[in-house]
């Protein structure tokens, strides 16, 4: 009898549990029923979960806890987001939590616009500038807008500004930094930001005379004995150190502290600032989402996919190989524009090394896409394909007959813009061939990168045999002469 009454006590606990377990159970599948853990989508805001449960009197720790479900569920979703596409959502908490780290300075504001050439230094130039502006702790960002060239001369690339709807989705862009940097405004023009008017005023000049021109890597340690194009060393102390300096400088000057308010400070990079910020310093899950934040525009990319499903008609009716079958096509940036430097890979170099990986990689016989500014070249390049190759060549304008409107839209489009047709048909191909050190290229093969490992992409591999997805021909000798750096600073 003694016996049983010392085991009474343990299997009244046991019992106890058993019935919390249940209990537990329970709440979770009511939990899932009633949807109090959606997806994490654009239309469902990360807080939902946290407003339904504020209606019911639960044990503090129950939201925090569904909190963190809800964080691993979307996290896993977007393991499986194919990041390689033009159309990729983007996913916000990389830069959520780099935002959450950063020391805010009231009133300290970024114009990303001191930028030029094609898309692939347009993008990366905004996209530095916003990692920097995060970093110093700017509460507002001026809608950086886009220098664009001479339409009759491509080399000129300091013509007039166009807005940032030129190239990217303006829409898209506000609520992706809304979402991850809520402390971030973003204003359509630097007469907006509250203050500056006054403050022009104040101090007798226009509101663009008040911009502060600097070159980040002149904030953090010495760079003595460097090459002036290699990346930024002391990212790490940039922000500590530009804030120091935003406080001594005013200080010096009798300038009162910046404020959101009525005395903004306003900041404009150098020209040329493009490769400065190592893109993997924060972490690999960084590098591989910050670039969604600049998403093409919805109507190029609508033409490029009527393009890629002319491309993928023909593919289909020529002969396959055993590696290269079906509705698969070989994407090829052929660089020799106006504006390409003379040191890079010629028109000759380009081709034969071009037409070798094509039939290395069994496109004999089969179709291929070419993305080129120089129509003479394109023609001249795709006789020297069929001859050498049996391979059918098509341009983006070849591949629109037949379709009058997005021919149309296309022909109104600019140089630079129809590039942008070029780089989201191209993110589509099955394989890829371009040229280093062309930015347009790189980008394309760093984008097309993400496809197989996604949040968790580790850096390519320069001067290799490429992915498996894509191969650039190139000199990897010099790190600085044959512009190395940029692999290092490019954002996916």
């Amino acid at each position: 009898m003694a016996l049983r009454q010392l085991k009474t006590p343990s299997t009244r606990r046991q019992a106890a549990l058993l019935l919390f377990a249940c209990s537990t159970s329970l709440f979770l599948l009511l939990v899932w029923d009633y949807r109090l853990l959606p997806s994490h989508t654009r239309d469902t805001p990360t807080s939902f979960a946290l407003q339904r449960t504020s209606e019911v009197q639960w044990p503090p720790q129950v939201p925090a806890l569904l909190q963190q479900q809800q964080q691993r569920l979307s996290r896993d979703h977007d393991v499986s987001v194919d990041l390689s596409s033009a159309r990729a959502p983007f996913i916000v908490w990389p830069l959520r939590r780099v935002c959450a780290e950063t020391t805010y300075v009231p009133g300290l504001t970024f114009l990303c616009d001191n930028n030029s050439g094609g898309p692939g230094n347009i993008r990366n130039y905004i996209l530095t500038c916003i990692r920097y502006a995060v970093d110093a702790g700017a509460t507002a960002l001026v809608l950086p807008r886009i220098r664009t060239r001479s339409p009759s001369d491509p080399a000129n690339l300091f013509r007039d500004y166009q807005p940032f709807g030129y190239m990217f989705d303006e829409a898209h862009f506000r609520q992706a930094m809304a979402d991850a940097c809520p402390r971030i405004a973003v204003y359509a023009s630097v007469g907006d930001v509250p203050g500056a008017r006054k403050k022009a005023q104040r101090e007798g000049r226009t509101v663009d005379k008040i911009v502060e021109r600097v070159t980040p890597k002149h904030f953090g340690g010495s760079r003595a004995g460097c090459d002036p194009r290699d990346p930024h060393r002391y990212t790490d102390q940039f922000g500590p150190t530009f804030r120091e300096w935003v406080r001594s400088s005013a200080a010096e000057r009798g300038w009162a502290p910046s404020n959101d308010v009525d005395n903004p400070r306003l900041i404009r990079f150098s020209w040329g600032v493009l490769w400065d910020w190592p893109v993997y310093r924060d972490g690999p899950e960084f590098a591989a989402t910050f670039g969604g934040l600049l998403r093409i525009r919805d109507d190029i990319l609508d033409i490029a996919d009527v393009v890629v499903a002319s491309m993928r008609m023909l593919a289909a009716s020529t002969r396959g190989t055993e590696s290269a079958a079906g509705q698969s096509f070989l994407g090829i940036h052929l660089r020799t524009e106006a504006d390409a430097l003379s040191q890079w890979p010629s028109y000759e170099n380009q081709t034969k090394n071009y037409l070798r990986e094509a039939a290395s990689r069994g496109y004999q016989g089969r179709a291929a896409y070419l993305a080129s500014g120089n129509e003479t070249e394109t023609r001249r390049f795709g006789k020297e394909a069929m001859a050498a190759l049996e391979l059918d060549v098509k341009s983006k304008y070849d591949l629109l007959d037949g379709h009058a409107d997005e021919l149309k839209k296309l022909k109104a489009l600019s140089w630079d813009q129809q590039a942008l047709v070029d780089f989201a048909v191209l993110l589509n191909c099955d394989y890829f061939v371009g040229v280093s050190p062309s930015s347009f290229s790189i980008n394309v093969a760093i984008k097309r990168h993400l496809k197989e490992e996604g949040l968790y992409t580790r850096p390519w591999k320069v001067g290799g045999r490429g992915d498996g997805r894509s191969w650039l021909v190139g000199r990897y000798d010099r790190y600085w002469e044959d512009w190395l750096f940029m692999f290092d600073g490019m954002w996916p």
